[in-house]
């Protein structure tokens, strides 16, 4: 998608860099650049394996011919995040002989990013993980920060750790295989940044929609940049979510108790999930009296217009969702907490909502 390689620089007690551009997953200089030891153990899905890793190892291979390279593939989905999966990537490293200087290689989207990191914080208590984003939502977000989980059958990513990345390579060749729906999955993350903290961000999108659902490759590079960019600096400034960290969650309290509700799998996915729950948000936030409902329908128009929805799927019952929600981990001990906002560009966090206004709205949604 273009030779140019753009980088985005993580601050913090661990910082890092993210590289944005094509050919990264064959550029054996720069993996080896962030591989310490003679271990290697590339972590994929049944989806994304066939196609990338082949190449990813023979890269490695180039960089350190001495090495030892394995590989675990999991089951392409978020059902595949499982302790079961988990146990099956541990013993992948013990079957390696991984030591402390191995590195894991996580080639895919999120489920891959966050489980394979899992792995590698806990292993010996921690090893490197390289972050190889294949999906536009894993390059936007969840390969950046270093928050790794898997899920359990009480909610989504309970169980995990912060485990920054030694670096993260999104390789932006490997969106020309993405699913039109993965794409737009991706698109309601970038749309979140500017909703959070950046609103010139959202007028930009509405500008370039049209280039962004073609493909376009430098829209697509812009729009990867200027999302790793808010991220990281919002990261570097709180890393293990005690503040500010916590606006990332923007539309994530409602999305993630849709999900778990339906089962990880079988029915939205997360970007469309976290579209309903943006919107859902917005509206609360109107409920509330913090912002002009003007702001919540340019928010849907413009999710609506990258083909994502915007309102609850039928069938779920609302106090089930928010019992969903007083479980999920950005609750506190004072009740539902939810990232809302005062308007496009100005989200904040507010502790306390009351749960019927919650339960209301969704019912009425």
């Amino acid at each position: 998608m273009g030779a140019s390689i753009a980088t985005v620089e993580v601050d913090g007690a661990q910082p890092y860099r993210i590289d944005i551009g094509g050919g990264l997953l064959a550029d054996s200089a720069r993996l080896g650049r962030h591989w310490r030891g003679r271990h290697a153990l590339v972590v994929s899905d049944d989806q994304v394996a066939p196609r990338y890793a082949d190449a990813l190892e023979a890269a490695l291979a180039r960089a350190k011919p001495q090495a030892r390279i394995a590989r675990f593939v999991l089951p392409a989905g978020e059902a595949s995040k499982t302790l079961d999966t988990f146990a099956g990537c541990i013993d992948a490293l013990a079957a390696l002989g991984a030591t402390r200087d191995a590195c894991v290689f996580a080639l895919g989207g999120g489920v891959v990013g966050d489980l394979a990191g899992f792995a590698a914080a806990c292993w010996m208590r921690g090893i490197d993980c390289v972050q190889l984003p294949t999906t536009l939502l894993a390059m936007v977000d969840s390969s950046v920060g270093g928050k790794t989980a898997i899920d359990i059958p009480a909610g989504k990513n309970l169980l995990g750790a912060f485990h920054p990345p030694r670096a993260v390579l999104a390789d932006t060749d490997t969106l020309r295989t993405l699913p039109a729906r993965e794409l737009r999955a991706g698109l309601a993350e970038v749309v979140k940044y500017g909703a959070i903290v950046d609103a010139p961000f959202l007028d930009w999108l509405e500008a370039n929609a049209d280039a962004l659902l073609a493909m376009d490759a430098a829209a697509l590079a812009e729009a990867i940049a200027r999302s790793c960019a808010h991220k990281a600096a919002i990261v570097a400034r709180d890393p293990l979510e005690h503040g500010e960290r916590a606006l990332l969650n923007f539309g994530h309290t409602f999305g993630h108790a849709v999900e778990a509700e339906q089962g990880y799998g079988e029915g939205l996915n997360h970007g469309e999930a976290v579209a309903v729950g943006m919107v859902l948000a917005a509206r609360l936030s109107t409920r509330l009296g913090m912002a002009d409902e003007h702001d919540a329908l340019r928010l849907q128009a413009l999710l609506e217009r990258f083909g994502l929805p915007t309102r609850m799927p039928p069938g779920l019952d609302p106090q089930a969702l928010v019992a969903r929600m007083r479980l999920d981990k950005k609750a506190v001990g004072d009740g539902l907490r939810f990232i809302l906002w005062d308007g496009a560009g100005r989200a904040r966090i507010v502790a306390g909502v009351d749960e019927a206004a919650v339960a209301q709205l969704l019912a009425t949604t």
